[in-house]
């Protein structure tokens, strides 16, 4: 008797996980309460992301104009005429060239800031900070101050003509190709310090000893960055490639700032989005259904960027 009294606490049964998720205040709770919660999130995204995507899509198929009235189906017209319109080829290879410099550019400059200013060095703090100054400033401001930096009696062209480098001021803002170049430098030069702090905590995740144990094995700084660094980081190199991708291909305000509301003399310099609003929002010319149809180009050519950086990203993983 002794033993079985002594045993039997031991054998007691425990409430099991699912009666005790039942009890308390779980017991009462609706089957809709955490739909009520996420709600706002909901309606937020079908208000903002999902009707508009869809109404444009069904737009590109009629031929509605900018400001509202009767609008009749013309089926593919409007992909027919995209497809046929030199402008809009010229538009999407700027954007699609846009995108190839910048982000090589905004994948790895970023990463090597990160790896200079990880450091524990005295006053690195003040060089973060000054690294994600820019990223703080409006593009406005930031489309001002590049404007006066390159236009033919500012700083840039200055500094060239006292210094005898050119004979005459270097046409930044009356150049197609050099307002393009001008809009990547800005682009990277504003996006530096947000991607540095990215890379930065996805440095802090490589484990040290994978550094010491190639430090022991004799491997340079410079294949220890390469075996090591890239490595440990590339998940985040995918995202910012994505991102940089993206932002790349809908440019619009870096090319306005310094090209005008034209988008470069006479055009020259015009991405899809410039594109997008000339053909579309005109009031008098436009053609909204001709101008969504170029908008559903330009999500085309995003998401094929998008899957091309993806499938690139596995091969280097393989």
């Amino acid at each position: 008797m002794t033993t079985l009294a002594s045993a039997s606490p031991r054998t007691r049964r425990r409430p099991t996980p699912r009666a005790t998720a039942k009890s308390g205040a779980a017991l009462h709770r609706p089957w809709w309460m955490p739909w009520l919660w996420c709600a706002p999130a909901i309606a937020a995204a079908v208000v903002f992301g999902v009707f508009p995507f869809f109404n444009t899509v069904l737009l590109s198929f009629t031929n509605a104009k900018p400001l509202g009235g009767a609008a009749a189906f013309v089926g593919l017209e409007n992909y027919t005429r995209l497809l046929g319109d030199a402008s809009f080829w010229s538009a999407t290879w700027h954007s699609v060239l846009y995108a190839l410099v910048v982000v090589p550019l905004m994948v790895m400059l970023p990463l090597l800031l990160a790896v200079l200013v990880e450091k524990k060095i005295p006053f690195i703090g003040f060089f973060r900070s000054a690294f994600y100054t820019p990223v703080l400033a409006s593009i406005i401001v930031v489309g001002f101050s590049w404007q006066w930096l390159l236009r033919d009696d500012g700083l840039i062209n200055s500094v060239l003509l006292e210094t005898g480098l050119v004979g005459e001021a270097v046409p930044f803002l009356s150049d197609a190709t050099l307002v393009l170049l001008g809009a990547m430098a800005m682009t990277v030069w504003k996006g530096l310090g947000w991607y540095m702090v990215l890379y930065l905590a996805a440095l802090g995740n490589v484990p040290r000893e994978l550094h010491e144990a190639a430090s022991v094995d004799g491997a340079s700084a410079l294949r220890r960055f390469l075996h090591v660094t890239v490595p440990g980081v590339r998940p985040t190199m995918l995202l910012v490639g994505t991102l940089t991708a993206i932002g790349s291909l809908r440019v619009f305000t870096e090319v306005y700032a310094l090209g005008g509301a034209t988008g470069g003399p006479g055009g020259e310099a015009r991405t899809l989005p410039f594109y997008i609003r000339d053909v579309g929002l005109d009031p008098v010319t436009g053609n909204a259904g001709f101008g969504a149809a170029a908008s559903v180009a330009l999500f085309l050519l995003t998401v094929g960027f998008t899957l091309l950086g993806q499938k690139i990203s596995r091969g280097e993983g393989r």
